[in-house]
C-alpha cells in the first residue's frame, strides 16, 4: 500500500489525528453504500488485511467480544455481500469467514477515503 503520510507523520498532534479520523468518518457516512458500525468495520479490517483463515471464534478473540456479537455483525456483513460464511470442510464445527468481490471493492474505496483525507491534512 502506498505511503499516505509524509515522513515525520508520527509527530502529528492528537487534534490532527482526530481531525483526520473525523474527515474519514464523515466521508464514509456520506458516500453511497453501507454505513458500517465500528465492530463491523473492525471485522472487515481483520478479514481483508490479515491472512486467512478467519473463524468466528478467531474474530471474537481478536476483538475481545463474544461469538454471538461477531455472529450478529456477520449477519449484517453477509447480507450486504461484504463477507461470506462457509463451514470448514476439515472441521465442520468451525465457520470460516471469507472475502467477497464486493467487500474488496468496499475496502479499496475506504482506503481511498483515508488517503484523500490524509493528503488534505498534510497539504
Amino acid at each position: 500500500m502506498p505511503e499516505i503520510l509524509p515522513s515525520g507523520a508520527e509527530a502529528l498532534k492528537p487534534v490532527q489525528v482526530l481531525s483526520l479520523w473525523h474527515d474519514v468518518v464523515l466521508q464514509s457516512v456520506r458516500r453511497e453504500g453501507p454505513d458500517l458500525s465500528s465492530r463491523q468495520l473492525a471485522i472487515m479490517f481483520i478479514v481483508y488485511l490479515d491472512p486467512p483463515p478467519h473463524t468466528v471464534r478467531g474474530l471474537a478473540a481478536a476483538l475481545g467480544v463474544s461469538k454471538p456479537a461477531i455472529t450478529r455483525a456477520l449477519d449484517t456483513l453477509g447480507g450486504l455481500d461484504l463477507l461470506k460464511r462457509m463451514r470448514d470442510e476439515a472441521d465442520r464445527r468451525n465457520v470460516l469467514v471469507q472475502r467477497t468481490a464486493k467487500g474488496a471493492a468496499f475496502m479499496q474505496d475506504f482506503a481511498e477515503i483515508i488517503m484523500r483525507s490524509a493528503r488534505g491534512l498534510v497539504a
